[in-house]
């Protein structure tokens, strides 16, 4: 294979095992480590020309109760099955681009939230057909004359509420009841210890009893972090510090997945320990870059990280922020 003395030489360097190549195949590469230890995937989600089939990416993933993949990209959210196969897509081009998602079972069915930072919004659309059925503009009733409004992030509280972050402007995070009243607002921009520098991810840290918001403080100084706070808006604590540009967070029992992007994941348990580190990306040109067109991809290294989701086996998927559209199955070893 045209990459296969790069891989190597990346692997090496990122203390990456791996099997034997075949002379015809891109072949899995493992990494990670203990009770987080994954092997790729090689061509997964990719159309049968071997090409990416969703576009460039900025964006998210989530998984519905059927075990359904979704993701965000530039073309709409496409909707995968475990094998890789698309099943269906909704949300085309009007609504491109979404930054972040997270999905309920709620009452009436499986619903997706979306944080559009290009279009000023959140949203609320149905898992099953893509149809919206709730805008969250920017609550003029909050009092506050912003410049812009881009937001980045969003999640949902037990009780319905919803935390929307408007990480690429204001930083603010605003919360709204679940009929998208505006509740109230928290937050600003910063490098102090109860200020975001660009909050640009977000989640519902269920690792804990009663539930806390997860925020990913990507650009804060000198190194990203994490921060606890309560669902009433309340800093709780700082999480961790230096772990490059965090940009997501995504829960599964007590482990939290993060992706940096700088090119790699990191995967903490419910002590915020480092249990391993995936993808890592030993070329700090590359880490981080867009640019990187699919023929440039290397097995088992990631570039610029961005979204990720844990599926009900503990097996992760992890999207690239990347010009191609990269979204990669990783198969937790047990």
């Amino acid at each position: 294979m045209k990459h296969v003395s790069m891989l190597v030489a990346f692997a090496i360097v990122a203390g990456v095992s791996f099997p034997t190549f075949a002379a015809d195949a891109v072949q899995p590469v493992r990494m990670g480590c203990g009770l987080m230890t994954f092997d790729t995937v090689p061509g997964w989600g990719l159309g049968e020309d071997g090409k990416s089939v969703i576009g460039s990416t900025h964006g998210a993933v989530v998984i519905d109760k059927a075990g359904n993949i979704y993701t965000s990209a530039k073309l709409g959210v496409f909707v995968f099955s475990p094998d890789g196969k698309v099943v269906r897509r909704f949300l085309g081009d009007e609504y491109s681009n979404i930054h972040d998602m997270e999905i309920r079972d709620e009452a009436d069915g499986e619903f997706i939230y979306g944080a559009r930072n290009a279009n000023a919004e959140g949203i609320k659309f149905s898992a099953e057909t893509g149809d919206i059925v709730l805008h969250l503009p920017f609550p003029e009733e909050s009092g506050l004359a912003l410049k812009k409004f881009n937001p980045t992030a969003i999640t949902v509280a037990p009780n319905g509420d919803i935390f929307l972050s408007d990480g690429y402007a204001s930083n603010h995070i605003f919360k709204f009841d679940k009929s998208g009243k505006y509740l109230m607002h928290f937050g600003e921009k910063g490098n102090d210890l109860k200020q975001f520098n660009t909050a640009h991810g977000m989640t519902l840290d269920t690792r804990y009893d009663p539930p806390r918001l997860l925020i990913c403080d990507r650009n804060h100084q000198p190194k990203g972090r994490l921060l606890h706070y309560d669902l009433d808006g309340n800093y709780i604590e700082e999480v961790i510090t230096g772990l490059g540009m965090p940009t997501s967070a995504s829960i599964q029992g007590d482990f939290v997945s993060v992706p940096d992007l700088h090119g790699r994941l990191v995967i903490l348990n419910k002590n915020n320990t480092i249990m391993a580190v995936l993808g890592h990306n030993p070329d700090p040109k590359l880490g981080g870059s867009f640019g990187i067109p699919q023929e440039q991809w290397i097995e088992g290294i990631f570039s610029g990280t961005h979204g990720s989701y844990w599926d009900k086996d503990g097996n992760l998927y992890v999207q690239d922020w990347n010009v191609s559209g990269r979204l990669m199955k990783l198969v937790r070893i047990k």
